[in-house]
């Protein structure tokens, strides 16, 4: 059976500065069936749903349920849910976790202060706390977007689950089905493609020790696409590998061709160039979608530019 990941897998599709964008993440726990548009179509209210779309509109802050990996049963019960919110920005990484019984809670935040890095919002409203575990691995199955997130997600989710990884959780929508499984880090914002359990149990592990795997890596959330493809070529340039160090401070140009600079924690700085190209021959982006020719960012160059001095 041929799959649109299959297509991509076969064209050899690179993965880099294809991450969705999003500074800050809010994650809802919502057990039970999700359907192609979860925060509506799932057993969600559907008004709760709707009115977190439209708060949540140019705020920087992208909003998912999640679920338990496993058997999903279609209840309706008012169990305790899980809450997350995470800030991906360098310099400001934070992930905060609380529970609630009430998902119209949520609706009390303040959406562009959180999309801003701003806790203090989600703390004041919803009792939230700096999260104290492992990362969330968050594994994209929702077969109702594109099938190729449950035949691939779900058994990927549920072996993490079942040999003992900490923090996983099934997750509604990370983009770029054809890239399935794909999986997202918490609070770093790296998101990942094809991924493979023994892989994602490197990246995890990285990520415990404050490090970021490159290998598969889709580009960090944080970022915009030419931003995202510049950050991972410094990274994999200079062998960087500490998570926070690296920062895109501009993006000058516009498709398809950008000139990124990337800043160093200690003062050094990249010019990257990146270029957006069309992928080909053409292939689909979902299941049973149309053939297209996807964007794609290609680095055309890595150049170290003199470093600017620390202040004292």
């Amino acid at each position: 059976m041929s799959t649109c990941t299959t297509a991509s897998r076969n064209l050899d599709e690179p993965l880099a500065g294809t991450s969705t964008t999003a500074r800050t993440w809010l994650l809802l726990e919502q057990p039970g069936p999700w359907g192609a548009k979860a925060l509506t179509t799932s057993h969600l209210d559907p008004a709760v749903g709707r009115a977190l779309e439209a708060a949540t509109e140019n705020t920087g802050v992208r909003v998912a349920l999640i679920r338990r990996p496993g058997r999903h049963a279609d209840c309706h019960d008012s169990r305790e849910r899980h809450v997350y919110a995470a800030h991906t920005v360098p310099g400001n990484m934070w992930l905060h976790s609380t529970t609630t019984t009430d998902p119209e809670q949520v609706l009390d935040l303040d959406f562009t202060a959180l999309g801003m890095g701003d806790h203090h919002t989600f703390d004041a409203v919803l009792q939230g706390r700096p999260h104290t575990g492992d990362p969330l691995a968050l594994v994209c199955t929702n077969g109702k977007r594109d099938r190729c997130c449950a035949l691939l997600g779900r058994p990927l989710a549920a072996e993490l689950a079942s040999s003992g990884v900490d923090g996983v959780w099934e997750v509604t929508h990370l983009g770029g089905h054809r890239f399935s499984p794909t999986l997202l880090v918490l609070p770093s914002g790296y998101a990942y493609g094809r991924a493979e359990a023994h892989h994602v149990k490197g990246v995890l592990q990285a990520a415990r020790e404050g490090r970021v795997v490159t290998e598969g890596c889709r580009g960090s959330s944080a970022w915009e696409r030419p931003g995202q493809a510049a950050e991972l070529a410094v990274r994999t340039t200079t062998g960087e590998d500490r998570a926070g160090t690296l920062t895109v401070v501009t993006t000058n140009g516009a498709a398809p061709h950008w000139e990124v600079t990337v800043a160093h924690a200690d003062g050094r700085q990249w010019q990257v160039t990146v270029a957006q190209s069309a992928s080909l021959p053409p292939r689909p982006e979902s299941c049973g979608s149309p053939l297209g020719s996807p964007a794609r960012m290609d680095v055309v160059s890595v150049r170290e530019l003199s470093a600017t001095p620390l202040a004292s």
